[in-house]
C-alpha cells in the first residue's frame, strides 16, 4: 500500500474522530442546536483550513523555494506530499459528512467541488508528481478560515457586531489573494507548461481550473452582495 495512501486514510480517519467529538469542544449556542450536524461540519472544516502546517508550507514554503514557480511537476519541499495527503482525507470526510447529513439539492456544489479536489490531489499523492502544483492550490485555504468564521458567526446569530464586520472585510481581501489571484496564476502557469505536461493531466487541470474559477467568481458575488450590498 502506497504511504500516501496510509496518511490519507489517517487524515480521514483523524478529522472523522474530530468531527464527532466537537460538540464536547465547542458546545452550539441555542440558535445552532437545530442543525449540529452542520455547526460540527465548519468547526472541523476550520481545524482543517487553521493547520498551522497548511499555511506555513503553502506559503512559506513557496516563498524560500522559488523554483517551485518553474517547476510545479517533480519539485516539492519535504513534508508537501504528506501535506496534500492529510488534505485528501480531510476532503473526503467532508464529503461523505454532507452526503450523510445534507440533503443534495443543498450541497451539490461542495460536493461537486470537493470531487475536484479529490482527482486533482490525488494524482499527485499517487504519482508523487504535482505536489508543487497542489500546494500552491492549498493557499486558498488561507481565506477558508475567514470564509468558516463567517459562517460560525452567522450561526451563533452575531451577523450585527463588529467581530463580523471586520471578519467580512478580511474575507474579502483573502478571497481575491488568495482565492482568485492563486487560480488565475495557476491557470496562467497550466497553460504556459501545456508542452511538459501529459495531456490526460493537462486536460484533469484545465476542467478543474474551468470548474473552480466560475465557482469561486460566483461566490464572491455572493459575499459581496450578502455583506456589504445587502
Amino acid at each position: 500500500v502506497s504511504p500516501g495512501l496510509l496518511v490519507v486514510a489517517g487524515s480521514f480517519a483523524a478529522f472523522r474522530l474530530l468531527n464527532r467529538g466537537l460538540e464536547r469542544l465547542v458546545p452550539p449556542p441555542s440558535s445552532a442546536r437545530r442543525n449540529r450536524w452542520k455547526w460540527r461540519n465548519i468547526w472541523t472544516s476550520l481545524a482543517h483550513s487553521a493547520l498551522p502546517s497548511i499555511h506555513n508550507c503553502s506559503l512559506c514554503r513557496f516563498c524560500l523555494y522559488p523554483g517551485l514557480s518553474e517547476d510545479l511537476v517533480g519539485t516539492h519541499p519535504p513534508g508537501a506530499h504528506s501535506l496534500v495527503a492529510v488534505s485528501v482525507g480531510y476532503f473526503l470526510e467532508d464529503f461523505v459528512d454532507m452526503l450523510c447529513n445534507q440533503k443534495l439539492h443543498q450541497s451539490w456544489e461542495l460536493l461537486f467541488h470537493h470531487s475536484v479536489v479529490i482527482v486533482c490531489f490525488g494524482i499527485a499523492v499517487l504519482l508523487h508528481q504535482y505536489v508543487g502544483f497542489a500546494l500552491v492550490a492549498l493557499l486558498v485555504e488561507i481565506n477558508s478560515i475567514f470564509l468558516h468564521l463567517r459562517q460560525i458567526l452567522l450561526m451563533a446569530n452575531l451577523a450585527h457586531t463588529t467581530c463580523y464586520r471586520l471578519n467580512s472585510i478580511v474575507n474579502l481581501g483573502t478571497y481575491v489573494v488568495f482565492r482568485i489571484a492563486t487560480l488565475a496564476w495557476m491557470t496562467r502557469w497550466l497553460f504556459l507548461n501545456r508542452e511538459n505536461v501529459p495531456p490526460a493531466v493537462y486536460a484533469v487541470g484545465t476542467v478543474g481550473m474551468a470548474i473552480m474559477t466560475p465557482m469561486n467568481i460566483i461566490l464572491f458575488y455572493r459575499l459581496l452582495r450578502s455583506d456589504f450590498f445587502k
